[in-house]
């Protein structure tokens, strides 16, 4: 896709089942917005075909596609009640009164906004808004439900709340949605599968756990995870059908299952990037020197900022009531088998290519 002489999106295939939740997640200008909008009508395709229930879309009108779609800015009309911003789509299809207002009290009902029906938008708190920009949206019962970043203004402890509602919304309504969000915790927690794009290309679809335990690539291992995916320049070591990491003079074998997909793709003995997730990481006896720059008590863990062969890294530490005090301390950091990530140089995961 094009846009002023610019390729936005790229190579983008994805078929999406019914009633699926589908997250496109990836930083700002990756072209998840850019994809949304295609969907939607409101941007041109210069190639290739979109299908919406098996009906090829590309040159059907956005009011015809029977999808709605809900924006960052909630987009609601200041003039009109809540009541009339929920029914103004219905009204313009001209469906009878009754059936206007049993629709609009439903989905009033559902997102629990019943009591501000009569009040003008500008009445109505930021997370308030967002449930009337999503009210008329459900309204009209939309084959596919598009939301572009309908979080991301507001604060932290309203985005957690309306991310449960999201989910419980999308329990109570039968229909597919496609969400797009730079905020990998809100990908998450609300996809069926994660779409992880970059550049506008697509990086890696699964679900949130596969993309969490097994990154295609360091972009996808960087971006998905909170905090980021420690790295560090390793060798990685084929000893018969065996393969083990060595990273600053500390070697570790790798699970069986690693090995395993190592071997069926005849990976050899090379110079990688090591990749550990902070909570996955151990202080030991023996292990890699750290040093402890900054410990950060987070209630029932610490993190720990330190320099490791040359380095930043964060090692997650659970709190277990002796309350250590790391800070400025020289350790010894290790890791399971099961939980190093191995990358070639150009950094694509060895175990998937």
């Amino acid at each position: 896709m094009t846009k002023e002489g610019i390729v936005a999106v790229q190579d983008f295939n994805l078929d999406i089942k019914d009633k699926e939740f589908i997250v496109l997640v990836g930083p700002s200008g990756c072209g998840k917005s850019t994809t949304l909008r295609m969907v939607a009508g409101l941007e041109g395709i210069t190639s290739g075909k979109l299908y919406i229930d098996g009906v090829l879309v590309n040159n059907i009108e956005p009011k015809d596609r029977d999808i709605a779609m809900v924006f960052q800015n909630y987009a609601l009309y200041p003039h009109m009640s809540v009541y009339d911003n929920m029914a103004y789509s219905l009204k313009i299809k001209k469906l009878p009164n009754d059936e206007i207002d049993r629709k609009v009290r439903e989905a009033a009902e559902i997102l629990d906004i019943t009591r501000y029906l009569d009040r003008k938008p500008k009445a109505l708190s930021g997370g308030q808004r967002q449930r009337v920009a999503i009210g008329r949206a459900i309204v009209r019962n939309p084959k596919v439900l598009l939301m572009d970043e309908p979080l991301s203004n507001l604060d932290a402890k309203l985005r957690n709340q309306m991310r449960a509602e999201i989910i419980k919304l999308r329990q109570r309504i039968s229909t597919t949605f496609i969400y797009v969000t730079h905020d990998q915790t809100e990908a998450m927690a609300l996809g069926d599968r994660i779409v992880v794009m970059k550049d506008g290309y697509i990086q890696q679809i699964g679900t949130p756990q596969e993309v969490f335990d097994h990154p295609k690539n360091l972009f996808v291992a960087g971006f998905i995870g909170t905090p980021t995916m420690n790295t560090f320049d390793a060798k990685l070591i084929k000893d018969n059908d065996k393969y083990f990491v060595e990273a600053g003079g500390h070697t570790v074998e790798l699970s069986a299952e690693k090995s395993k997909r190592l071997s069926d793709n005849d990976v050899k003995s090379q110079d990688i990037t090591l990749g550990v997730r902070p909570d996955h990481m151990q202080i030991a006896d023996n292990g890699i020197d750290g040093k402890v720059d900054v410990s950060e008590l987070m209630g029932t863990s610490s993190h720990l900022h330190m320099t490791a062969m040359g380095k930043d890294c964060i090692v997650i530490v659970p709190n277990s009531g002796q309350n250590i005090d790391y800070m400025g301390k020289d350790v010894k950091l290790t890791f399971s088998g099961n939980t190093a990530h191995v990358f070639d140089e150009e950094g694509n995961n060895l175990e998937f290519k």
